[in-house]
């Protein structure tokens, strides 16, 4: 059995093309996609974060609209980058978000991805110390975030307050009970996989790592995965840790279907350079017939690996036709492959 869910990057594009061609279609249709998944059976409603960018930038106010309208489903980010993150905050928005939803938050985060700006993070107000790199700031600000999820009180409470406070060193409010252990790392590499299980966070991996052996993209995503393992039990937590993947996945159905994605040409990974011009493998999408969307799957040595599988949609083609995507996969691919 696998959890389902779906991952959007909330594009939009003035384009008559488009049916999300605004801000407000792009917040307001990734509710009601959530709300369509969750009907349909589906685990998971989760979103990209990007700056600068036309697409989904500020998570919280979106999970805690979404938390308010669904009851089941989980809802978190595939991911947060946290070079532009004030840890404190994050953590009452965070909280929030998740008594909202009655404890379904399910928050990915990690170093982040290239950017629309050069140093986007840097005006808001973030920067490396001397000696450090961008990365370093991105991890160092996750392990302040994850410290205050704890729940501990650290801060020196005044003599004389406004309200009155309960007794001993006060913590951030909102608190979620819970909400620490359901943080995820996007990770990119084996190392941030591994250090991710050596900290206590799930692990997320998306469709493209970096290219560490010329490998197949499962094939690396499925070494990274079992070295985060490792990484975590070597570290003596004693819960079992969670791991999801993102792919690329339509069941030809109709001719619907068929027009958008029947000659796709995505059907190999490909090769390419991330910002820093590390290389990078990209994975391949899968697009077929159902019972050849299951042969093909089975060899999916990192599908296999993972608890959670996340089907990247295309939202601009409207909350219909992406809950007409989820639902097939749903229906007609995931019980033949034993995913439900």
């Amino acid at each position: 059995m696998k959890k389902i869910g779906f991952l959007s990057f909330g594009h939009w594009t003035p384009s008559p093309q488009s049916k999300v061609r605004t801000a407000s279609d792009a917040l307001l249709q990734s509710i009601d996609l959530a709300v369509a998944a969750e009907e349909l059976g589906a685990d998971g409603a989760f979103f990209r974060v990007h700056h600068y960018a036309r697409q989904l930038g500020s998570p919280f106010p979106l999970l805690a609209a979404v938390g308010a309208r669904t009851k089941r489903i989980e809802i978190g980010t595939a991911v947060i980058d946290m070079r532009y993150e004030n840890p404190l905050y994050m953590a009452e928005d965070a909280g929030a978000a998740d008594i909202i939803s009655g404890g379904r938050l399910q928050l990915g985060i990690s170093r982040g991805s290239p950017e629309q700006v050069i140093d986007g993070w840097r005006y808001f107000g973030y920067a490396p110390p001397e000696g450090e790199t961008d990365a370093d700031m991105a991890r160092h600000h996750t392990e302040v975030f994850l410290d205050v999820l704890r729940g501990e009180g650290f801060a020196q409470p005044n003599p004389q307050p406004m309200f009155p406070n309960p007794p001993g060193l006060l913590r951030l409010e909102p608190y979620a009970a819970g909400l620490r252990e359901r943080i995820w790392w996007g990770a990119g590499s084996s190392a941030t996989a591994e250090w991710a299980g050596k900290i206590g966070m799930n692990l997320q991996s998306s469709t493209l790592v970096y290219d560490e052996t010329g490998e197949p993209l499962a094939t690396q995503q499925a070494g990274q995965i079992r070295k985060f393992r490792e990484a975590w039990k070597a570290a003596g937590h004693t819960r079992e840790p969670r791991v999801s993947v993102s792919r690329s996945i339509f069941a030809l159905m109709d001719d619907r279907d068929r027009a958008y994605f029947g000659r796709d040409s995505e059907g190999a990974d490909t090769i390419g350079f991330l910002g820093d011009n590390r290389r990078a493998v990209f994975g391949r999408s899968y697009a077929a017939e159902p019972d050849v969307l299951v042969e093909q799957l089975k060899q999916d040595e990192a599908i296999a690996e993972a608890d959670t599988l996340l089907l990247t949609v295309p939202n601009q083609l409207g909350v219909d036709y992406n809950a007409h995507v989820i639902g097939a996969i749903l229906k007609h691919v995931a019980p033949a492959l034993g995913w439900r």
